[in-house]
């Protein structure tokens, strides 16, 4: 599926694989190696944003991001790796999980955009996060059993 796909079906939360179907070269050829991985890996689905347009008459076309992770020392998160992709990316991209019934989604509102924060097992769980973490627009939204709009297209990669 495109990352447009994703970005019309994908609730927030689900994780995305991606890819440039490109075998994975041997781990000798290092350059070859880190140039596959940018294109070939999966993350979490944290912000859509939609398109916008410049006071010089350029168009940004809407885009997808995905958290890769995180890199700490001593519980510390320094670094949160995202990977922002465009609509109009070449990469074919699945659903490798999508969140389930119940679980709660901390998010924060930026205008139309609405991001990710944190995706908790309950909703005790993500007050408990919130605590630890202020932030001060968050909100919780509790995943429901709601269905993508065209099922066949959206179906869970195996």
């Amino acid at each position: 599926m495109s990352a447009e796909q994703i970005f019309a079906f994908a609730p927030l939360g689900a994780l995305i694989r991606y890819t440039d179907d490109q075998p994975k070269p041997p781990a000798r050829f290092t350059k070859k190696l880190a140039a596959w991985q940018r294109d070939n890996g999966v993350g979490r689905l944290v912000r859509k944003d939609s398109g916008r347009s410049s006071v010089h008459g350029c168009t940004f076309p809407p885009t997808i991001t995905l958290h890769e992770g995180d890199f700490s020392s001593a519980g510390v998160i320094l670094v949160m790796m995202h990977r922002t992709y465009s609509v109009t990316s070449d990469l074919r991209f699945s659903t490798a999980e999508l969140p389930r019934p119940g679980m709660v989604r901390v998010v924060q509102v930026f205008g139309d955009t609405t991001e990710l924060l944190h995706l908790a097992e309950n909703r005790e769980a993500a007050e408990l996060w919130l605590a630890k973490n202020p932030h001060h627009l968050a909100r919780f939204e509790v995943v429901g059993d709601e269905t993508p709009p065209d099922p066949a297209a959206f179906a869970v990669a195996a």
